[in-house]
């Protein structure tokens, strides 16, 4: 499977991004907890450069917690700023203020002393489809002030939000980048819902999903849908066909459904009704 296109909306996203800089104090970078290097975006370095950032482990309640410490670890010592949050219960929201003031500690004081007074921070949220960016600005601003959903491509244009008097956002769509560096990486980002299911082969994907978790968290798969040990043994489209007649996935002849089979592994992969899961390990 070799995802490589980079539709005119993103390159817009891209131009966007980079116009709107000059705008704002700090960049904020949502990644996916579950794969927090693949879901950053390679480009948005260049795009961002030096301008001051703050790395927010979105979804992080969907992710291993002990991964999760090993992410945040990796990251510091790269020198960037990082917290997890989980949009749906405001863990780790407390931790923006403190991470705004860590990185922009140089330029409050130089403003300071040029007698410079600013009515609000201002910061740009950026991050690929689907990783949370409205869901993240909503939980700030505790209102619906940007829409969401659980697919790709919600936010379709840039718009500014006033958040408590203290800060201000501009929000801008996903952007992903013109070509994967490697088919595994689309997979990931595929498995999460980053990419548009009516572009993707479903089956595939579940076959992907199924394997890994075979090898990285059977006991998940076999809690969830009732598996035993000489289930988890078998090959990858087995244990999706297994999981397709236990879920009366069923068409006329008493086949499998295999769509449909493969559209509920990840829908509840997605929903994090296989439990807590980590696509990704860093290397420290």
């Amino acid at each position: 499977m070799e995802l490589q296109w980079f539709p005119g909306h993103m390159a817009k996203t891209r131009r966007l991004i980079s116009e709107n800089l000059k705008l704002v104090d700090v960049v904020i970078e949502l990644l996916d907890s579950r794969l927090p290097l693949s879901s950053r975006n390679p480009e948005i370095d260049s795009i961002v450069g030096n301008r001051p950032r703050i790395l927010v482990l979105n979804k992080c309640d969907m992710a291993d917690a002990e991964v999760n410490e090993k992410w945040l670890e990796y990251f510091r010592s790269k020198g960037l700023t990082a917290f997890p949050a989980d949009c749906r219960s405001g863990k780790g929201f407390s931790a923006l203020g403190p991470a705004v003031d860590e990185v922009l500690r140089a330029k409050f004081e130089r403003d300071r002393q040029r007698g410079i007074s600013r009515s609000a921070v201002k910061m740009m949220i950026v991050g690929i489809p689907n990783v949370g960016k409205s869901s993240f600005i909503n939980r700030l601003s505790s209102r619906s002030a940007a829409k969401t959903g659980d697919r790709p491509g919600i936010t379709t244009a840039k718009q500014w939000i006033r958040i408590s008097g203290k800060y201000e956002l501009l929000d801008t769509p996903g952007i992903l980048w013109p070509k994967f560096e490697s088919p595994e990486v689309g997979r990931k980002i595929a498995f999460t819902g980053g990419i548009k299911d009516e572009i993707m082969d479903i089956e595939e994907l579940a076959f992907y999903l199924i394997g890994f978790l075979k090898e990285n968290y059977p006991n998940n798969l076999m809690d969830r849908y009732k598996l035993t040990d000489s289930d988890i043994k078998a090959e990858p489209w087995d244990i999706v066909l297994n999981i397709g007649k236990k879920r009366g996935c069923i068409v006329s002849g008493g086949e499998v459904d295999t769509f449909r089979a493969s559209a509920l592994i990840l829908d509840e992969f997605r929903s994090a009704k296989l439990g807590r899961i980590s696509l990704e390990t860093p290397q420290l």
